[in-house]
C-alpha cells in the first residue's frame, strides 16, 4: 500500500510541479470560471464541467455570461487550448485535478440541500482513477467531504489516501470586487490526510498569493461557515437597528458613518432591503442545521436569520406608507424598481431580495417594473415565483411615469441626481441618494 500511495502520490506531484497537471472545474458559474481563469493564467490546461449545454457552448463560442470574465479571455484561452468546456461527465477521467464547484442550497424546510454535491460526487466516482486529487470548494457545514463526498467517491474501488486524494478548500469569490480575484484572496485548506494536504497546497500555491494548510478537512469547512455566519449575524444587527431608528426618526446611515471613525473595536456593516448572494442567506443555516443535530439552538443565527429575511416586508411596509400620503393605493399603482441584482455592480441575481419584494407586491395589485444594466431579462429562480420581466430603459419619462422608484441595488451606473429630480417619489433601501440634498420627494427604507 504505501509503494501506491508513493506511486500515485508522486506521479500527481511532478505534475503540479512541472503544471502539465489538467484542472478540471465542475460547474461553470460566479466561482467556478473565475477559478478556471486563475489557473489558466498561470499556465495550466483547464476543462470546464457543467450540465448546462448553454453555458457550453457560449464558452465554445468564446462568450462569457458573468460580467468580470472578459469574453476575450475566454476567446483567447479557447483558441490557444488551454481551456475547454463540456458537459461529457466521462470526460473527467482526462482531468488530474477536479475541483466542485456546485450549489449547495436550501431545501424548503432551510435544511442543507447537498444534491449537486452529491450528483457531481457520483459522477466523478464513475471515472475515478488513480493520481487524481478531488477538491470540494462548495460551501457546506463541517463534516460534508467525509461523510457525504469521500463514500460516494469510494464506490469507485479506489482507496482515499492511497489511490486518490481529497481536499477540502473554501471558494472566498467576491463578485463585483475590483480589489479582489481568486488569485489574490488566501485561501484557507483542508486535507483528508498528509498527502491530500501537500497536493493541494501544492496546487493552490501555483496560482494563489497565499495558502493557509489547517488541521482538518472539518476546520476548513467550518472556517467558511464562520466568515459567512459573522456578516449575516452583524448585517442583522444593523437591519434591526434600522427598524428601530426609523421609529425614533434617526438616520442609521448617518449613525454608522458617525461609529465607524472610531479606529478600533468598530466595523460598519450597513443595512439593506435583504440579504442575497450564494452565502449570506443560506451558509448560516447549514450551521444551525447541524447544530440541532447535535442537539444544541443557535439562537444568533436563527434570529439573524429570522431579522434579514423580514427586510423585504419591512420595505413593502415603508412604501405603501409612503404611498398611503401621496393619497394612493398599492394596488394599480406604478412601481419601478432599480437593480435586481444582489449587490451593485454584478449580474448575480441569486437570492436578490428584490424578487422576495416582488413576491410581496405582486399580489396586491402592484404594477411592477425594473432597470437592471447587468440584469436585460429576469431569470427563473428557485426560491421565488414571480412574473418575468425586461428591463426598461431608464428615462426621465419612465421615472417620472412611476407611482414610486424602489432602490433595491445601488449600482455605480445610476445617476441619483438624475433620478431624485424626475421621480415622484423615491423609496431607499440603500441610502444611494444620501449625498444628494434631501428633498420631499425621498424616503428611506
Amino acid at each position: 500500500m504505501a509503494e501506491n500511495v508513493l506511486l500515485s502520490y508522486e506521479s500527481l506531484r511532478q505534475k503540479l510541479a512541472d503544471q502539465s497537471a489538467v484542472v478540471g472545474v465542475i460547474g461553470m458559474g460566479y466561482v467556478g470560471l473565475p477559478l478556471v481563469k486563475t489557473f489558466a493564467d498561470c499556465g495550466f490546461r483547464c476543462l470546464g464541467f457543467d450540465t448546462d449545454p448553454n453555458k457550453v457552448d457560449k464558452l465554445h463560442r468564446g462568450e462569457s455570461y458573468i460580467k468580470h470574465i472578459a469574453s476575450e479571455w475566454i476567446a483567447s484561452n479557447v483558441k490557444m487550448g488551454r481551456f475547454s468546456a463540456t458537459c461529457d461527465n466521462a470526460r473527467m477521467a482526462e482531468a488530474d485535478v477536479l475541483l466542485i464547484c456546485v450549489p449547495t442550497p436550501l431545501d424548503s424546510s432551510r435544511d442543507p440541500d447537498l444534491k449537486y454535491v452529491e450528483l457531481t460526487a457520483e459522477a466523478i466516482s464513475k471515472s475515478l482513477r488513480q493520481g487524481q486529487l478531488v477538491v470540494l470548494e462548495s460551501t457546506t457545514y463541517p463534516g460534508t467531504t467525509r461523510d457525504v463526498v469521500l463514500p460516494i467517491l469510494e464506490r469507485s474501488g479506489l482507496k482515499p489516501g492511497v489511490d486518490f486524494f481529497v481536499a477540502y478548500s473554501p471558494e472566498r469569490e467576491d463578485p463585483g470586487n475590483p480589489q479582489f480575484s481568486a488569485a489574490n484572496i488566501p485561501k484557507v485548506i483542508g486535507g483528508l490526510e498528509e498527502h491530500s494536504l501537500k497536493l493541494a497546497c501544492e496546487l493552490y500555491e501555483k496560482a494563489i498569493v497565499e495558502i493557509i494548510p489547517v488541521s482538518s478537512l472539518e476546520v476548513a469547512e467550518a472556517c467558511k461557515i464562520l466568515e459567512n455566519t459573522y456578516r449575516a449575524v452583524n448585517i442583522a444587527l444593523v437591519n434591526e437597528l434600522k427598524v428601530l431608528f426609523d421609529r425614533m426618526d434617526l438616520d442609521l446611515w448617518e449613525v454608522i458613518d458617525a461609529a465607524k471613525t472610531k479606529p478600533f473595536g468598530f466595523q460598519a456593516f450597513y443595512p439593506g432591503p435583504g440579504l442575497g448572494g450564494h452565502c449570506i442567506p443560506i451558509d448560516p443555516f447549514y450551521l444551525s442545521w447541524l447544530a440541532r443535530k447535535q442537539g444544541m439552538p443557535t439562537r444568533f443565527i436563527e434570529l439573524a436569520g429570522e431579522i434579514n429575511t423580514s427586510m423585504p416586508q419591512f420595505v413593502v411596509q415603508k412604501l405603501m406608507l409612503a404611498l398611503n400620503a401621496a393619497g394612493k393605493a398599492v394596488r394599480g399603482s406604478k412601481i419601478l424598481m432599480l437593480g435586481v441584482a444582489y449587490k451593485p455592480n454584478v449580474d448575480d441575481p441569486r437570492e436578490s431580495p428584490a424578487f422576495a419584494i416582488m413576491e410581496l407586491l405582486e399580489p396586491l395589485g402592484a404594477e411592477i417594473q425594473y432597470n437592471d444594466p447587468y440584469i436585460p431579462q429576469l431569470p427563473k429562480m428557485r426560491s421565488f415565483e414571480f412574473s418575468r420581466k425586461e428591463s426598461i430603459e431608464l428615462t426621465s419619462e419612465s421615472l417620472a411615469a412611476a407611482d414610486a422608484v424602489l432602490i433595491v441595488t445601488n449600482h455605480k451606473d445610476y445617476d441619483w441626481e438624475f433620478i431624485a429630480k424626475h421621480a415622484k417619489l423615491v423609496i431607499d433601501t440603500r441610502n444611494a441618494l444620501g449625498k444628494i440634498e434631501q428633498r420631499g420627494n425621498i424616503r428611506k427604507a
